[in-house]
């Protein structure tokens, strides 16, 4: 599979999101456990997670102690595969999300993940949405702090706009090494982020990918030209829209939701897709 760099270290162009096998909707952890196994026998080494992937009160953590489970029972460890968690929303357990960029919380989330996923320090950890309550530099400084003190190992942003891009990174002194935002077809906001983070050297991880669990299936319809690329390669139009992302820099690696073995398969031929340049401007006008 073709390969991208977070932080200097080399990663699948195509992650894994995992948020689909913990939240409402979720299959049965047996059928999760073998799409973590089916990603990582397509070439995927990039795992994103967080520590509010879940769908109960009481269960904090969910997904990120799924993903151990499966690592570990296919033998996987830190050098193979890089998991990505963050930490500062939080799921009450009704369905509704809420934050909190308190820096001593931030600090306490994160020994909670390195436990759950079984590390003594965690690959690539970040900030998942700012706090309106928090100053960003406050919450950010957390960050730092745990990439001073070695319990993670590269630290990112998530949610952030151009202006908290460049705050994090000078409070990170400069090594801010990954931002993810929503990006898709459908919500293309974003697209001044990943402009900018083009332009940094910093990873931009698209989350939702393909426009949400509930918005893929109208891809094609909704947006044309995916639809028709997808017929001139005889590939599906989830693979065009992944590969669109790869064309658009060599920053981008997108992070697609799945739940069954065939989804992330799927996604992960993404990556062996070469777009034409007319098929990319085709595509970034639809």
């Amino acid at each position: 599979m073709q390969q991208r760099t977070i932080g200097g270290r080399d990663v699948s162009a195509i992650g894994l999101g995992g948020m689909p096998m913990s939240i409402e909707g979720r299959p049965e952890a047996e059928r999760s456990i073998a799409t973590i196994h089916a990603a990582l026998d397509a070439g995927v080494t990039l795992i994103d997670t967080a520590d509010a992937y879940h769908r109960d009160a009481g269960e904090v953590g969910h997904n990120e102690s799924l993903i151990a489970r499966a690592l570990h029972e296919r033998g996987a460890d830190a050098d193979e595969v890089l998991v990505a968690t963050k930490g500062g929303h939080l799921r009450p357990g009704d369905g509704s999300w809420t934050q909190n960029g308190g820096p001593e919380y931030l600090k306490e989330a994160a020994k909670a993940s390195a436990k759950r996923l079984g590390v003594e320090a965690i690959g690539l950890y970040q900030f998942h949405r700012p706090d309106p309550t928090v100053p960003y530099a406050d919450s950010v400084g957390a960050i730092r702090d745990l990439l001073d003190e070695g319990l993670i190992l590269m630290a990112g942003i998530s949610n952030a706009n151009v202006a908290q891009i460049d705050e994090a990174n000078e409070i990170l002194g400069g090594r801010l090494v990954s931002v993810q935002n929503q990006f898709s077809p459908r919500f293309r906001s974003s697209q001044g982020e990943l402009e900018h983070c083009a332009k940094l050297g910093v990873a931009f991880l698209p989350w939702s990918p393909l426009g949400g669990i509930a918005k893929a299936p109208e891809l094609a319809n909704r947006h044309a030209a995916f639809g028709e690329v997808a017929a001139e390669l005889g590939v599906s139009a989830y693979q065009v829209t992944l590969a669109w992302q790869l064309a658009l820099a060599p920053v981008v690696v997108p992070i697609p939701g799945a739940s069954r073995p065939e989804s992330i398969r799927d996604s992960a031929g993404a990556a062996d897709i070469e777009l034409t340049a007319d098929q990319v401007t085709r595509l970034s006008a639809a």
